[in-house]
């Protein structure tokens, strides 16, 4: 027998021993995992929180959800009563006999209820309107509207309704619409069409919104607030790159292709701003220089309803709009006449890094009534609001001030000068938690109107007159009172119940704070440990990372039953973390700079540190045997951590990944790490780490990601080969950034990839995850 061959014999044998003691994580097990995920966690919470519909006189209704269904009750704030809106064993036989199907009582077909007062309900359900009293039901053919709820959008702004790819006036009267690149207006009672411009053409069209990740077939645009204008421009991009991607079929491809900047190109598109009277079409150019795609929200230029930055005088005689350079650091705010297109300079901020004006909508405003402009600001190093005189450009007063953020402008009472707005860090518990406060553009009367621990969510009535607020912390269910606009709680709604969720051993994440890095910051995140953790044991460590800068891993710091599938994981033997690293908003501005012009830090040293902490505090944390995973931006992270602390992070899934911020859209890039001749881009991209890798990664990503162009994980994937590195690649061939379809299929490969090498087990064979399966 050939020598080798028996000296192979001992070895082999070595092997299959150790094949026949590594631990098997069964199908079983898998299954008690996927208990934990949203599909079946939600219908064990019960009560789960109240979405009010606003009733005439500030009265509302809403409905109860739990797994049996839920129940119907109504709210008067003034006498302070929640009542029953009907006996619904009663309803349900009556809706049974009149439609002839069977209707059971906790599962109403009702779609809207439409009114409630002595006449009795008059409800739609089964697409009829109905009228219920004493009762009796009847069918009801009055014309009652129910009132209008939902957020309202910004002064002027673009109506929400409509048909697809219409924006509607503020008197629903007429519909703006974009056809071969032009706007055309339909008259919505009688059908009549009219074209706006005409010298559209393609990649020089009117209110297009197809630049970069973002595009949508509805114009950018907002009505001004006599339906009479539209504030708009015309959007050059005839010399822009064009991206591509190539679907996967049987036979010839189809080629998508849109225009999408990257950082570094000499051309971007630019807005030519122009304002259009559609009574008596006439397009009237705005005196100034065309601006870069920008605004001071985020990498988008749409906010709210309609198109961020801009503000109809209450006359519609003024526009106000602020104009923001290609690398965010020059916001000038401006006034056009709308008659005659002339602009003036009211007043100029810049900034050293870059500005931001909010993270959900932009959080400045026009003041018509008195003009002046209320303006948020970092410049003291907080986020928060001034007040500038319109006329002059001449700063009054700062109206906010201290150790905390301004997160949104919720709404400004001009009449009364109140200011009311969301804030974060006035709890000592946790930076991040949100509460609704108030206070005089004078900047005095500064209040709290929700107080209490937590992170609050809170509404007011369409009458101002009353708030609902919901408050809860990631570990603590919510709460839902109601408060009266001073603050006070009047009431009691509801309470979230997770009794039953409870009885299934399902326990909820557990906060914690560590020090960053620099050992001085605190930073925040949850944990997940797996239900019956033993303190003698090691339990290797799961990370899920999105690094922002313009979000963070945790997201909402409400209470959520389910995030993910972080207490999954947990269950298959895990000890998940999420961390809320430096760099990310809603702190100082100070923190948020603190990656600025080196976005390939994605927190990943604060991750390190914090990981290390939580195991002195949590023993059974095996430092030895540590993951991390994220999508998108978390990819980008989750390849860079492989690569940049090989020796700590030994099992990493990259989906999605930005790897290379050169080949990712133009206003994020240049926004967080700025221009390319300013930022060391090539040494902060992950293919040119692939050499470092010691162990376990796989990358994922779509074929057809409009976000995040897959060019990106290819280019890792390419420089891995190139290193003779050994590596797994998921491919979704016509699937966008998010796997749509095959996200379970995605989330199952996750599993199997940490359970075989991290917890060194093997997987039950291609289960199938999936509430349809």
């Amino acid at each position: 027998m050939n020598k080798f061959l028996l000296a192979a014999i001992p070895l082999s044998l070595a092997f299959t021993a150790d094949a026949q003691q590594k631990q098997a994580v069964t199908a079983q097990d898998y299954a008690r995992a996927e208990t934990r995920l949203s599909y079946n966690i939600e219908p064990l919470v019960q009560r789960n929180g109240i979405h009010p519909n606003w009733l005439p006189d500030d009265q509302f209704y809403f409905r109860t959800s739990d797994a049996e269904g839920g129940k119907y009750f109504v709210v008067n704030p003034a006498n302070g009563k929640k009542l029953p809106v009907f006996d619904q064993q009663k309803l349900a036989e009556a809706l049974s006999q009149a439609t002839g199907s069977s209707v059971v009582a906790e599962k109403l077909p009702i779609t809207k209820i439409l009114s409630i007062d002595d006449r009795g309900v008059i409800f739609s359900a089964g697409g009829k309107q109905w009228k219920y009293k004493d009762n009796k039901l009847v069918a009801d053919d009055s014309s009652i509207q129910a009132v209008a709820t939902g957020r309202r959008g910004r002064r002027g702004g673009a109506g929400s309704d409509g048909n697809p790819g219409e924006v509607l006036s503020p008197d629903k009267q007429k519909a703006v619409y974009i056809k071969d690149f032009n706007l055309w207006l339909r008259d919505v009672k009688s059908g009549q069409q009219i074209q706006l411009t005409t010298d559209g053409v393609k990649d020089d069209g009117y209110g297009t919104d197809n630049a970069g990740w973002a595009q949508g077939i509805s114009p950018i645009l907002v009505w001004s607030p006599d339906s009479k204008k539209i504030a708009t421009f015309q959007q050059d991009e005839r010399k822009v790159n064009n991206m591509y991607l190539v679907s996967t079929k049987v036979g010839a491809p189809k080629l998508s292709e849109w225009k999408y900047p990257l950082p570094g190109d000499k051309e971007i598109p630019m807005l030519s701003r122009v304002i259009i009277n559609v009574d008596a079409p006439k397009v009237i150019k705005l005196q100034c220089d065309p601006d870069p795609h920008r605004s001071t929200l985020s990498d988008d230029i749409k906010g709210g309803l309609g198109w961020a930055d801009v503000y109809w005088s209450d006359d519609a005689t003024k526009l106000v709009f602020a104009s923001t350079n290609r690398d965010h650091k020059v916001e000038k705010v401006r006034m056009a006449d709308t008659e005659t297109g002339a602009v003036r300079e009211i007043f100029t901020e810049t900034v050293k890094t870059q500005f931001e004006s909010g993270w959900d909508d932009v959080n400045w405003r026009y003041l018509s009534k008195s003009n002046e402009i209320l303006w948020f600001s970092e410049r003291d190093n907080w986020g928060h609001l001034y007040l500038y005189d319109a006329a002059t450009g001449k700063l009054k007063n700062q109206v906010t001030k201290g150790n905390w953020v301004v997160t949104n402008v919720v709404k400004v009472d001009e009449k009364n000068r109140i200011v009311y707005f969301t804030a974060d860090g006035l709890q000592a518990e946790n930076p991040y938690f949100s509460q609704l406060c108030k206070i005089g553009l004078d900047g005095k009367g500064f209040a709290v109107l929700t107080p209490g621990a937590g992170n609050h969510t809170a509404a007011f009535s369409p009458g101002g007159n009353y708030i609902v607020d919901t408050y809860s912390k990631p570990d603590v269910p919510p709460v839902t009172v109601l408060r009266d606009t001073k603050g006070k709680q009047l009431m009691e709604l509801e309470k979230v119940d997770v009794s039953k969720l409870q009885a299934t051993g399902w326990k909820p994440c557990i906060p914690f704070s560590v020090k960053a890095a620099d050992g001085k910051t605190d930073i925040y995140g949850l944990m997940w440990a797996p239900a019956n953790a033993d303190p003698n044991k090691k339990y290797p460590i799961i990370d899920y990372i999105y690094p922002g800068p313009q979000g963070g891993s945790v997201g909402s710091w409400s209470f959520s039953a389910v995030r993910g599938d972080n207490a999954a994981l947990a269950e298959l033997g895990f000890v998940v973390v999420e961390i809320e690293g430096t760099s990310n908003p809603l702190r100082s501005k100070s923190f948020h700079d603190m990656a600025y012009g080196d976005m390939a830090q994605n927190t990943l040293a604060d991750q390190v540190t914090g990981i290390k902490q939580l195991a002195v505090k949590y023993p059974y944390m095996d430092l030895d045997r540590v993951g991390i995973w994220g999508h998108s931006g978390g990819g980008f992270a989750t390849a860079g951590a492989m690569f940049r602390y090989p020796d700590f992070f030994k099992v990493g899934i990259a989906e999605s990944g930005n790897h290379d911020n050169r080949n990712y859209e133009d206003n994020w890039g240049e926004r967080y790490n700025g221009l390319l001749e300013n930022a060391n881009y090539e040494e902060q991209a992950n293919q040119n780490l692939a050499k470092n890798l010691k162990g376990k990664l796989m990358l994922a990503h779509g074929l057809m990601d409009d976000n995040v162009p897959p060019q990106n994980t290819l280019l890792v994937a390419e420089a891995l080969e190139k290193a003779n590195k050994s590596f797994d690649l998921v491919i979704f061939p016509n699937s966008p950034h998010g796997y749509g379809q095959y996200s379970y299929y995605m989330m199952r490969r996750r599993w199997d990839y940490f359970v075989k090498n991290l917890l060194g087990a093997e997987p039950p064979v291609d289960y199938k995850l999936g509430p349809n399966k």
